[in-house]
Order: structure tokens, then C-alpha cells, then sequence
């Protein structure tokens, strides 16, 4: 592993350290589009007195279809820009990212770091009855085996499905309807002859489409949203670190930044049209 102590560096470059992130700073949420902002919602749900800073790299998304090098330069690169801000702790909000950039993040920046795989993957192993647990993914978490790895050490059967429409289904603003239907039948038909009876959303994208997903699985299969799960893993480390905000503020002196790579104006429209009044304003940001 490339560098070592609180001042090593990774591919050449200085470490960005912050060695005592302020209570009060906001936390850093990245996702490749909009599908991390399951994972804000959830978060400021879980902790609706802190500040957040969202980043969405929209301009580049999807990460899925990419080579894991590009997916990992790009979140990098998105990472050093929350950092830069000030941010106490960072959500890895992709599935993608979080495969491709865990471990150089890790040693990269000298903050709390959760991602959205590992609690996901520890939730399901807890609540299966059957011990076949299902995942749907992007082509390229599948192709990292992240979740596999996730679970080696449980005494579970993992089956994994890769369901590449599902994103551009979201991004495009379509979660119900015929269309969208007819794709989880298809996707999903191997799972359910599977016998699985847990599946986990392996896409912070796919929560927008839980209603679809439910319907087609039945009720006997249980759902894991890798955005709520990671949404309780920030609230978990948060209050280790002892890094919960330390004064109580109004609500309308909470902080809620929207950043995008792409068109600030589309991000909006399709933050409000998926999450409601969750996603006020956007700004621009330019990266790399």
C-alpha cells in the first residue's frame, strides 16, 4: 500500500490530512449522479442537525459501464473537492466509487470514511432466514466482487445480478410504468428461481425504484437499501469519532449544499422531481 503516516502520499501526491475535522463542519456525501441523494436524505433523517455538502459528477455518469481506473481517478478527484471544503467526515454514496476507491481514500484523507457496501452486506447476512442472499449492481461493482468479499466470512450463498437500465431508467426521471416493470421481470427472474430471500440494493439508485423491485421479489423477500444502511453507519461512526455536531442550530441555519459536475439547472429539476423539496439549490463545480 503507497504511503504511510499522517504525511504519506499516494501516487506521488501530498496526503490531504485534516488530523482534528471540526464538530461543526459539514459532512462530505459523493455519488457519480443522483442517486446518492437516497443516501443524504437518509442521512439528514438520522441527523437532521448537520451540515452536509453533496457532490454529484454527473458530467461523467454513470461510473458502472467504466474501467475501475477512471471510476477510481474520478472519485478521487471528486473526494479532494469535498475535502477541500472542509468537510469532517466522507459518504462514499456509490456503490461504483466505493468499489473502485475505497482503500485509496483510506489512506488518502485523514477523516472517517463510510462506504455503502460493507453495511449493507453485514445487515443482510444478519436478517436472511435461508442463507441465499441476492444482489442487483451496477457492471461494475459486479465485476469488483465487493460484495463477495463483504461476506466471505458468512455462511451465506450470494447470487448476483447486474441490472445496467436501472440507472439511466432513474436519471432520466422514470421509476414506474411498463417499461421499468417489465425490466425488474427480467432482471430479476433469476433471483427469485434463486430462492433468494434477502436482496440487497447494490446501487444507491435502485431505492428509487424499491416499489417495482418489491412488487416483482414478493413479499417474502426482504429489501436492503445499501443508502439506509450506510445513512446508519455515518450516524454510527459520527458518534464514536465524537464528531456529532456540538450545538444545536435553527433549522434555517442548516446547511444543505447541492454541487454538480453537470447542469446545475437539470440536477435540480430531477432532485426535485425524485426527492421533493429535499434538493434546493445547485451549483457548478469544475473538476480535474
Amino acid at each position: 500500500m503507497s504511503g504511510a503516516g499522517v504525511f504519506g502520499v499516494w501516487l506521488g501526491r501530498p496526503r490531504l490530512a485534516r488530523v482534528s475535522p471540526d464538530v461543526n463542519a459539514p459532512i462530505g456525501i459523493f455519488d457519480s449522479g443522483f442517486g446518492g441523494l437516497t443516501v443524504a436524505r437518509a442521512v439528514v433523517d438520522l441527523l437532521p442537525h448537520e451540515d452536509i455538502v453533496y457532490l454529484g459528477d454527473t458530467a461523467r455518469a454513470p461510473y458502472g459501464p467504466r474501467p475501475i481506473a477512471e471510476v477510481r481517478s474520478f472519485a478521487l478527484q471528486c473526494l479532494d473537492e469535498l475535502v477541500a471544503r472542509g468537510v469532517k467526515a466522507l459518504v462514499i454514496a456509490c456503490n461504483t466509487a466505493s468499489s473502485a476507491a475505497l482503500r485509496d481514500a483510506r489512506e488518502r484523507y485523514d477523516l472517517p470514511i463510510i462506504e455503502v457496501i460493507l453495511p449493507a452486506a453485514l445487515k443482510a447476512a444478519k436478517i436472511t432466514r435461508n442463507h441465499r442472499i441476492g444482489v442487483i449492481c451496477t457492471h461494475g461493482t459486479a465485476a469488483s466482487r465487493s460484495y463477495n468479499d463483504a461476506l466471505a466470512a458468512s455462511p451465506v450463498t450470494l447470487f448476483t445480478q447486474v441490472c445496467p437500465r436501472f440507472v439511466e431508467l432513474v436519471e432520466s426521471g422514470i421509476t414506474t410504468g411498463p417499461t421499468v416493470l417489465g425490466l425488474a421481470e427480467g432482471y430479476l427472474s433469476t433471483l427469485k428461481e434463486a430462492d433468494v430471500d434477502t436482496l440487497i440494493l447494490g446501487c444507491t439508485h435502485y431505492p428509487l425504484l424499491s416499489g417495482v423491485i418489491s412488487y416483482v421479489m414478493g413479499d417474502s423477500v426482504t429489501l436492503v437499501s445499501s443508502s439506509d444502511e450506510s445513512a446508519r453507519a455515518t450516524f454510527a461512526m459520527l458518534t464514536r469519532e465524537d464528531l456529532l455536531r456540538g450545538d444545536i442550530p435553527e433549522p434555517d441555519e442548516v446547511h444543505r449544499d447541492f454541487l454538480t459536475t453537470g447542469d446545475p439547472s437539470l440536477f435540480k429539476g430531477l432532485g426535485q422531481r425524485l426527492m421533493g423539496g429535499f434538493v434546493r439549490e445547485v451549483r457548478q463545480v469544475s473538476l480535474g
